[in-house]
C-alpha cells in the first residue's frame, strides 16, 4: 500500500528529533564527560613526560645514607645528568641491577604498570638504590690511607658526611675504576650494601654510566629540610 501524500502546504515528518530532546541532552553530557576527562589526562601525561626526561621523585627506603638522607625522606633527582656531568662526592640514583648483580625475575604487563604509577610518587622498584660517588673514571681508591682515610689516586680524602662514629671503611680494597663505570658508597658505611660488597663479583660493584638515573637534586620532604643537595652535603 502506498503513503498517503501529505496535504498541500504541509511539511514532511522529520526523523531527527527537536532540539531538547534527551538525546541531544545525552549527547551534551557525553561532550562534558570527555572534557572532563581529558584535563587530567594531559596532566598525567604532563607528569610522566617530566618524569620521564627532566626530575623523579625518590622516596629514601634505607638508612644506608645516614645521617645524610634519612628512611622516608623525599628528593628530586635530575634526569638530565650523565656520566660527564657526575663530580666525585655527588650523590646519585641509579639501577643496581648490573653493577650488583640482582636477581631480577621476569615481570607481566600489570606489574611493570602498577610500578611506574607507583614511580609518580616516588615508589621505585627495590633495584634502584641511592649512594654517593668515591670513584670516577680511572680513579684509584682504596682503604685505607695510614690515618684511616679512604685514598683517590694516592691522597686522603676528607668525608664530612660521613654518619658520626663511622670508619670510612673496615673492608681494605685497593681498585681501579673502569671507563665509563663509577665506585659508590654510603654514608652509613657500616650499613650500606655498596660497591665494596660486589667485589669478587663481575663488573666488581662498578656502576655503568648507562644505569645512573639521576643525580639527587634537592630535598622536599620533610618541610624543615628543604633545600638543594650539594656535593659533600652532610
Amino acid at each position: 500500500m502506498s503513503e498517503e501524500p501529505s496535504p498541500p502546504g504541509s511539511a514532511a515528518p522529520s526523523s531527527s528529533p527537536p532540539t531538547g530532546t534527551p538525546t541531544s541532552r545525552s549527547a551534551r553530557h557525553k561532550d562534558r564527560d570527555l572534557r572532563w576527562l581529558v584535563g587530567p589526562a594531559l596532566a598525567l601525561l604532563l607528569v610522566l613526560v617530566v618524569r620521564a626526561v627532566l626530575v623523579t621523585p625518590f622516596s629514601i627506603p634505607s638508612t644506608s645514607m645516614e645521617d645524610t638522607l634519612h628512611v622516608g625522606d623525599r628528593i628530586l633527582v635530575t634526569r638530565t645528568s650523565s656520566l660527564e656531568d657526575i663530580q666525585r662526592g655527588d650523590i646519585i640514583v641509579f639501577d643496581a641491577s648490573r653493577a650488583f648483580n640482582l636477581d631480577v625475575p621476569d615481570k607481566g604487563l600489570l606489574e611493570r604498570l602498577g610500578e611506574s604509577l607507583e614511580g609518580l610518587v616516588g615508589q621505585g622498584p627495590p633495584t634502584d638504590y641511592v649512594k654517593r660517588v668515591i670513584g670516577l673514571p680511572g680513579d684509584r681508591v682504596k682503604c685505607c690511607a695510614p690515618d684511616g682515610r679512604l685514598e683517590v689516586n694516592g691522597a686522603p680524602i676528607d668525608e664530612p658526611y660521613l654518619k658520626p662514629g663511622q670508619q670510612p671503611s673496615t673492608l681494605t680494597f685497593d681498585v681501579l675504576v673502569p671507563p665509563k663505570r663509577l665506585w659508590v658508597m654510603g654514608d652509613n658505611r657500616a650499613h650500606s650494601s655498596d660497591s665494596r660488597a660486589h667485589l669478587g663479583e663481575a663488573g666488581g660493584g662498578m656502576v655503568p654510566g648507562d644505569d645512573i638515573i639521576g643525580k639527587v637534586w634537592v630535598r622536599y620532604w620533610p618541610l624543615d629540610q628543604l633545600g638543594a643537595i650539594e656535593p659533600g652535603d652532610s
